[in-house]
């Protein structure tokens, strides 16, 4: 799968559940995600701690990431880890799926 197909399925799949669409430039979703991120922080640290635990996202690495950029904007932080971790864990899938090449007669 190309990288591009990746990115695609990322944005998919986050903006299912951030609840907001899919826009075709990439930077223009990117914003949209770190929108829709900072309002968590303002209104839902919660439940965003929740998407961020649920999605995989490395605590050390956020406070990290946060922690090397003070005056940076949080959202945008956060939302390219969340796309990070998404490209990683397809990748990873990619690399270990299992190989469908044994013969019929060979199969259990």
């Amino acid at each position: 799968m190309a990288e591009q197909d990746n990115i695609i399925l990322v944005q998919q799949e986050l903006s299912a559940e951030f609840n907001i669409r899919l826009i075709p430039s990439y930077a223009s979703w990117m914003a949209e995600l770190a929108a829709a991120v900072n309002r968590l922080i303002q209104t839902d640290f919660t439940g965003l701690v929740n998407i961020l635990y649920r999605l995989d996202v490395s605590e050390a690495r956020l406070k990290q990431v946060l922690a090397e950029q003070p005056g940076a904007n949080a959202g945008e932080l956060i939302a390219t880890l969340m796309v990070e971790r998404h490209l990683e864990k397809i990748r990873t899938r990619a690399l270990f799926r299992k190989q469908d090449d044994i013969p019929d007669d060979e199969k259990w």
